[in-house]
């Protein structure tokens, strides 16, 4: 991250507004975002938000404004432990999905999955698995993972090259999780609209679309988050490992192996003739997280969100659906040309 921003920014506990918590706090946000935050913004090259007035481009990345405060706050502040396990995505690309996998494998020692008062069945896996950038906004601190057990689990929808020097220093594990980009739109256009503020207007699906194929969307463009990850994970497969929705869907039995040996926790003999991993994937199942009454009757998931908020279908190749012709025909043109190459194809 480039020295001046950092210094410009946050000298001290400034407040550190989350990603996943703005729609929540809209006004608040506003009045809680910085003055050196405010004049940094005028710097940077702004479009239109989705429901916010704008998004500005900081290291090559669209933020609304609380997240660019966030963004730097937790540049500057985090510090990695080489135990730390990190679940890296793009929103709507199976995080939450992940994050309970993941959790699930870690705490198996712990937490039983068969167990009746498995955290996963009390708390939705964004409350066990916090992301770096999400804080309560009505503090005015810096978070605090102190009371975390080790291994800590976090999320980050931050791209690889603005990860904290202290993150990429470290021996940390990442597991990036990543989705069609077909599939992935329709599902953030239809997360976005449930969750905008009520007086704010809607994008229709047609010019959401059109920016997010420009790149012009909040964390986008997606094909520089995706791109990011995709050659750390070639280039340091001990580091970061990378996964496709798709063939977590397909396949979940072999990439929840792959990700328990990813951590250095492989399941044993034992436990896979003794089904756990099938008592595993039941736990985290689309259904069972969706359907859970225990989880439905909370009142807020990260000062915000229903707990049904994270789930709709679930469902790969859902963009069918909800595609014309030529949105097809455009959206795979820009995969092409951004993706092709690499190696990564969908």
């Amino acid at each position: 991250m480039a020295e001046n921003a950092t210094s410009l920014l946050f000298p001290g506990n400034q407040t550190n507004v989350g990603f996943e918590n703005e729609a929540a706090c809209d006004e608040a946000h506003e009045k809680l975002i910085c003055q050196e935050c405010k004049e940094f913004l005028l710097s940077l090259p702004r479009e239109k938000g989705w429901f916010k007035p704008y998004i500005y481009l900081y290291q090559h990345i669209w933020y609304a404004p609380a997240q660019l405060q966030a963004l730097i706050s937790f540049q500057k502040h985090f510090q990695a432990k080489d135990s730390d396990i990190i679940i890296a995505s793009l929103p709507k690309s199976g995080t939450t999905w992940l994050k309970a996998l993941t959790f699930a494998i870690v705490n198996r020692n712990r937490f039983s999955p068969s167990k009746h008062n498995h955290p996963l069945l009390i708390s939705n896996a964004h409350e066990l698995v916090p992301f770096f950038e999400f804080h309560d906004c009505k503090t005015n601190q810096i978070p605090d993972f102190s009371n975390l057990s080790d291994p800590r689990l976090f999320g980050t929808h931050v791209p690889c090259h603005s990860l904290p020097d202290s993150i990429t220093m470290s021996r940390c594990r990442i597991i990036y999780i990543c989705r069609n980009p077909l599939d992935n739109f329709v599902s953030f256009w239809f997360f976005y609209n449930k969750i905008v503020p009520p007086l704010s207007p809607k994008l229709s699906l047609e010019e959401a679309f059109e920016r997010y194929s420009e790149g012009n969307s909040v964390l986008g463009p997606f094909w520089t988050n995706i791109l990011g990850y995709w050659r750390q994970g070639k280039e340091t497969p001990n580091k970061v490992l990378f996964l496709k929705y798709e063939d977590l869907k397909g396949d979940t039995k072999f990439y929840l192996k792959r990700v328990a040996e990813f951590l250095d926790c492989p399941f044993n003999l034992a436990e896979e003739g003794n089904g756990v991993i099938e008592k595993m994937i039941e736990l985290c199942s689309f259904r069972k997280m969706k359907e859970s009454a225990e989880l439905n009757k909370k009142v807020k998931v990260m000062q915000k969100y229903e707990n049904k908020d994270f789930f709709r279908k679930g469902e790969v190749g859902d963009w069918v659906n909800h595609f014309s012709p030529w949105m097809k025909e455009k959206l795979s043109k820009v995969i092409e040309e951004k993706l092709g190459g690499s190696g990564l194809s969908f």
